[in-house]
């Protein structure tokens, strides 16, 4: 899946339930237009694999799926040999990377994983007619490993069609399709064996869980339904040896069809934010905190100036369900939040006091909101402040409220923190996740000042 074929296993995304998307619909069989499966209420009722026509699917879905070549040049240090010969500096070193893409439009959009064309200084793909071109990056997004690419092709480019992740369900039967070990067009069967994974405590992100053979080479392929919709792009898999061990994970096909739609209008992903922090409920968590209700998403506490603020949602209420989806915990919360855009409207149904009760809650742009923590308020940081000092993550301290740090006023306002009790804050949603945990009491920070000074404070 990346350098040398080794594999590359994702790191997972860590945050707040912040982040937001937006669900749409387009219109069909348009250049630069992404195609939506029509919905389809068949059942398969008591059919084993055998009676299963996977055929059309897997024909369909080969001739849309690419193999994409990463070419990368970094500099590493010369060696006793270049120094002999009097070579003082760097060396040049080529490397390439190997992974799968999904052809998305006839006018050859292609989405495929982040972490297939990170560092890339050339980009190959080659159509499953060993036809090549050179692609170019249109965006990506890191934190959900979706990246969208662009060839120039002088013919229509087959294509997939997107379904709809949401209504797909445990043990439906699936294909995987990519080029592990640059074996192109291989597809394998499985079925879906668990939605709406989360596989780290902090985690955003919420993968459909399959146990289609899955190895290096197969990031970024598709993962189809028997009628050969686009549920899925395959991301990961858990393996202790590097190759498939039984379990394989996909970003869902509703998610990633949001974020290349934002690539695609505005460059970038449009983020949002419910605003509100918290944790799922368990028998013993729920017993903790004197409630009946085993399921849902707690709120420990809801961000000042958010939507959910402004709704009326408060600390202690459980939400159950936002719009018509059932909300069971974390992940269900993430995943469709994430199909949400800034400025859209959710039903945000939770439990109160016993009682069951909808709000209207309006989805917030990130970048308008702050997080306070002992009376510390922080913000992420922006371009300008990476290149001031000289970082490429890190949260900015942006006010300082809590009168015992007044002595320190002057090396926190402005300053920018690096890491937190030794984790690295990478941004806001990395950051008010941990702290939210610790239950204000005091953490490390190591912070860089606005004239350079780097300091070790406990707050």
């Amino acid at each position: 899946m990346k350098k040398f074929g080794s594999l590359v296993f994702v790191s997972l995304f860590s945050g707040a339930v912040t982040l937001g998307a937006y669900k749409f619909f387009l219109e069909p069989n348009n250049a630069g237009k992404i195609t939506l499966a029509s919905t389809n209420y068949a059942k398969n009722v008591s059919l084993g694999a055998e009676n299963i026509d996977f055929t059309a699917a897997a024909e369909n879905t080969v001739h849309a799926v690419v193999h994409v070549k990463n070419v990368s040049v970094s500099k590493v240090p010369g060696n006793i040999i270049d120094f002999m010969y009097g070579y003082r500096g760097d060396r040049e070193q080529t490397q390439i990377g190997t992974g799968s893409g999904v052809i998305i439009t006839e006018d050859g959009y292609i989405v495929t994983n982040n972490h297939v064309i990170q560092d890339a200084t050339e980009l190959e793909v080659t159509l499953n007619d060993n036809k090549s071109y050179k692609a170019k990056l249109v965006g990506t997004d890191s934190k959900m490993d979706i990246a969208l690419l662009k060839v120039d092709a002088d013919e229509k480019l087959p294509y997939v069609v997107f379904g709809d992740s949401d209504a797909i369900k445990v043990g439906e039967w699936v294909l995987a399709v990519g080029n592990p070990y640059n074996l192109n067009s291989t597809v394998t069967a499985g079925i879906v064996s668990a939605k709406a994974r989360n596989l780290s405590n902090n985690g955003i992100q919420s993968f459909i869980q399959t146990d289609a053979a899955v190895n290096p080479g197969n990031s970024g392929g598709a993962l189809v339904n028997t009628r050969g919709e686009l549920v899925g792009i395959n991301t990961m898999i858990s393996s202790p040896t590097g190759s498939y061990a039984g379990y394989s994970f996909a970003v869902p096909s509703n998610l990633t069809r949001k974020i290349i739609e934002d690539l695609m209008q505005f460059g970038n992903v449009q983020r949002g934010v419910l605003g509100v922090e918290g944790g799922e409920l368990n028998s013993n968590y729920a017993k903790e905190l004197g409630i009946k209700e085993t399921q849902g998403f707690y709120i420990n506490k809801v961000t000042k100036n958010s939507g959910a603020e402004k709704a009326g949602l408060t600390k202690g209420d459980v939400i159950v369900q936002l719009d018509d989806k059932k909300i069971n915990g974390f992940a269900e919360l993430s995943a469709y939040i994430n199909t949400k855009r800034p400025n859209d409207i959710i039903q945000v149904t939770v439990f109160r006091d016993g009682k069951q009760k909808t709000l209207p809650v309006k989805l917030t742009k990130k970048e308008i909101l702050n997080y306070e923590f002992n009376g510390i308020e922080f913000e992420d940081i922006d371009a300008t402040d990476k290149k001031q000092f000289n970082i490429k993550e890190g949260i900015k301290i942006k006010k300082v409220n809590n009168p015992e740090y007044a002595e320190y006023s002057d090396i926190l306002d402005g300053a920018v923190i690096l890491s937190i009790d030794g984790n690295k804050a990478k941004d806001m949603e990395t950051v008010s996740s941990y702290l939210a945990k610790k239950e204000n009491q005091k953490a490390r920070y190591q912070i860089i000042s606005k004239n350079g000074q780097m300091y070790s404070i406990i707050m």
